[in-house]
This record gives C-alpha cells, sequence and structure tokens, in this order.
C-alpha cells in the first residue's frame, strides 16, 4: 500500500566513460556547457524546465508547488529556475523530489531547504550521498522513504513515488502524475545520442534496469519526462526498453562466447541503436552478465 504524507541506466569502442560521480564544475574542454534553463507546459498544471542539469518537473497545486529536481548547484542556476516557476505560480515550491543522488538532479537541496521546502527522496539516495565524491555535496533529503512505493499528497494532488528497482543507481525514483497520465522518468531513460549511464558506484545495475522498464510501463501514462531532451510518448519509453534489451541481450552473449573483458565494450553492435550504455566500470557489468548468462 501507497503511505502518504499529508499536506506532501555510448560505449565507444573500446572506451570506458567516466563515472557519473564527478564533481561538478566548468563543463571540460570539448563538453558543452549546461543549456540555459526555458520551461514548457506538459500538461495544464504541469510544467518542464530544461537545461542546467537534468529536467525539472513542476506541478502546480492548490496548496503550493511540487518540484521534481533542483538542477545543477549554483545560485544563477537556483535564480534562473525559480524565476521560471515565478512565472507560471506565484505560489510557493512546498516538496522537492529527487529522482537520485546526482549533482544535476539535487545541486541546489540546501538551498531549498533553507526556503523551508521538504526534499522527498529514497533512502538509498541518501546513503549514496555518503560516498558521493563531489564538491559540494548536496544535502541530503530531509524525507525518505524505503521500499518500492510513497505517496506526497498536496491540497488535491496526489503524487505517487515509485522505486522499482537499481538501474541508473540504487536510488531512482520514478515519480507518477496519475490524475495527468505523466511519468517522470529522471535518468532511467534519456535521449540523444548518450546512451544511459550505468552507475555502479552508485548502485545501479544494467541487468536490473530492464525490470525497471518493465515497471514504469505497467503504469498508465500517455507523456514522460526523461532525464533530459524533449517529453516522450509511452511508445518511446517501449522502444528505449526494446533497444536497452538489446544490447544487454547482446553483451550477454559475448560474455556467453568468452570475449574477453577488456574487448567486450568494442565488440558489442550497437550502430543500430542509436546510443550504447556508457559503464565506467567495465569488472562489475562483466560480473553482472557472466552471473546472468
Amino acid at each position: 500500500m501507497l503511505r502518504t504524507v499529508l499536506s506532501t541506466f555510448g560505449i565507444l569502442a573500446g572506451a570506458v566513460f567516466a563515472s557519473a560521480q564527478q564533481p561538478a564544475g566548468p563543463a571540460p574542454a570539448g563538453r558543452a556547457a549546461p543549456q540555459p534553463q526555458a520551461i514548457q507546459q506538459v500538461k495544464p498544471g504541469l510544467f518542464m524546465i530544461t537545461g542546467a542539469g537534468g529536467n525539472s518537473t513542476v506541478r502546480v497545486t492548490s496548496q503550493g508547488l511540487i518540484l521534481v529536481d533542483g538542477k545543477l548547484p549554483g545560485e544563477a542556476n537556483y535564480n534562473a529556475l525559480m524565476a521560471l516557476i515565478k512565472g507560471v505560480s506565484d505560489q510557493p515550491v512546498k516538496y522537492l523530489i529527487v529522482t537520485h543522488h546526482h549533482a544535476d538532479h539535487t545541486g541546489n537541496n540546501q538551498r531549498f531547504l533553507d526556503a523551508g521546502v521538504q526534499i522527498v527522496a529514497h533512502e538509498n539516495l541518501k546513503k549514496n550521498l555518503v560516498t558521493y565524491q563531489v564538491d559540494p555535496k548536496p544535502a541530503p533529503p530531509s524525507i525518505t522513504y524505503e521500499g518500492a512505493e510513497y505517496t506526497v499528497q498536496l491540497g488535491d494532488v496526489k503524487v505517487e513515488l515509485h522505486q522499482f528497482g537499481r538501474a541508473h543507481t540504487s536510488g531512482d525514483t520514478v515519480v507518477y502524475f496519475p490524475d495527468l497520465k505523466v511519468v517522470a522518468l529522471s535518468d532511467v531513460v534519456t535521449t540523444g545520442k548518450t546512451g544511459p549511464l550505468i552507475d555502479y558506484a552508485g548502485g545501479g545495475s544494467a541487468t536490473d534496469w530492464t525490470n525497471v522498464l518493465a515497471g514504469i510501463l505497467k503504469l498508465d501514462f500517455d507523456a514522460a519526462i526523461p532525464g533530459n531532451g524533449d517529453v516522450m510518448t509511452k511508445a518511446d519509453v517501449q522502444t528505449y526498453k526494446t533497444k536497452f534489451d538489446t544490447v544487454i541481450a547482446r553483451a550477454r552473449e559475448l560474455v556467453r562466447m568468452g570475449v574477453p573483458q577488456d574487448q567486450l565494450l568494442a565488440q558489442i553492435k550497437t550502430d543500430d541503436i542509436g546510443w550504447a550504455p556508457r559503464v565506467p566500470k567495465i569488472d562489475a557489468f562483466y560480473a553482472e552478465l557472466s552471473e546472468s548468462k
């Protein structure tokens, strides 16, 4: 049963990508700087804010605002975010739901706490913050939940938090707005040519990820807000799962065939997918595939 708070995952041939758990800061040479923030309506009373980190979601209620993810750290990022929010509602943010511990989603936690906002997250997110190597380190949430489900209620709006298992990290929260049939997926689903990042240091899992996607697809939604990029349809999410499953199945078969660990990434066929998973820890990836082959 959902508990209620009343009143509130490409591989470039042979390359191992840097871990997601790197300090936030100026964009390295050759990587684009974060884009300016922009807001768009997804459904009446629900908005997506892009830029300056992962996508954020704003839900307007009669008693205040529920925000999902708070951008990269920095006063300028925070102020720009709040200015966009105030452009659609003068009501205060009452709850910030953070979907995993990475700083492009949690970077302004302390600023929100200082403003009296309750921050809600899975207990695993709080645990991951303890060993997260980033400066500044995000402040921990003020409210955590264990298990698979939780509910935030504000005014007449109920928002469901689902933890379907390990994917991008061990603390991923999928945020579902049942009255609008919209789901915020964070980095469980991303768009563009940058493939899903399996953050093993943060408890992520390649083989469990498919179960998380399956759980998401059981929800009744017609619009999905990914960790970055444009709003997706349910069919888009199904296509993403099909691609993900295909890449993992191919990798698992290569392991079964005895392809050495140091050659695995280069041999996985991904050109027909459009992206490939980013794997900071090939040993953990190989071990997972070996256990599940």
